[in-house]
């Protein structure tokens, strides 16, 4: 058996052959010359040889997968960014929506006959604006005189003689606003000085 294999090694036209022949011819060509030195190694050989096909198979179904879940992924960004782009919008429509009804109120307000009492309607068009703005978690931050200065959310303006404590708000300049616990503007304060 042994002579068998080595003469066919020998032969200079099967060596010229082999790099011809394709992975799949070059393992099956090895497979037929390990059964006929060993049918054990041969054996295998052969599981092997079919162990490597079903990993490569594997792998290739693997990276097929991976590239239609990240092809998947990217459709599902792109579908994420769209949508919440279109509630943004839809938000800012709300809102813009909500703030045509205080302008509605203004306008209404200065169409009235000269020298007519709009306080009123002024009023009656802030309250529309504060509930707006309640709706949209947004609070006015308007400190009372004697209040702490708060840094987070007062801004001192100047310091001033005044009845209050000193190092304490004297009176509000300008109020703030703060919407979910974040302060947007700080209020405008005037600060009791030291005596």
């Amino acid at each position: 058996m042994s002579d068998e294999v080595d003469a066919g090694h020998d032969d200079p036209e099967d060596a010229t052959a082999e790099p011809a022949q394709d992975a799949t011819d070059a393992s099956q060509a090895l497979a037929d010359a390990v059964a006929e030195y060993d049918e054990r190694l041969a054996a295998e050989v052969a599981a092997l040889e079919r162990e490597a096909a079903e990993t490569t198979d594997r792998v290739e179904e693997l990276e097929s997968s991976l590239k239609r879940t990240k092809a998947d992924f990217q459709n599902y960004k792109k579908r994420a960014k769209k949508r919440q782009e279109q509630q943004k919008q839809r938000a800012t429509e709300d809102l813009v929506s909500r703030l045509t009804e205080v302008r509605d109120n203004l306008v209404r307000a200065l169409d009235q006959e000269e020298g007519a009492d709009i306080r009123p309607g002024v009023e009656s068009t802030l309250e529309t604006f504060d509930r707006v703005l309640g709706e949209e978690n947004v609070t006015v931050i308007d400190p009372e005189p004697g209040e702490d200065v708060d840094p987070e959310r007062h801004e001192v303006m100047m310091r001033v003689d005044s009845d209050q404590p000193a190092g304490t708000v004297a009176s509000v300049f300008k109020q703030g606003y703060e919407m979910a616990d974040k302060v947007i503007e700080a209020a405008q304060v005037t600060v009791s000085d030291e005596e």
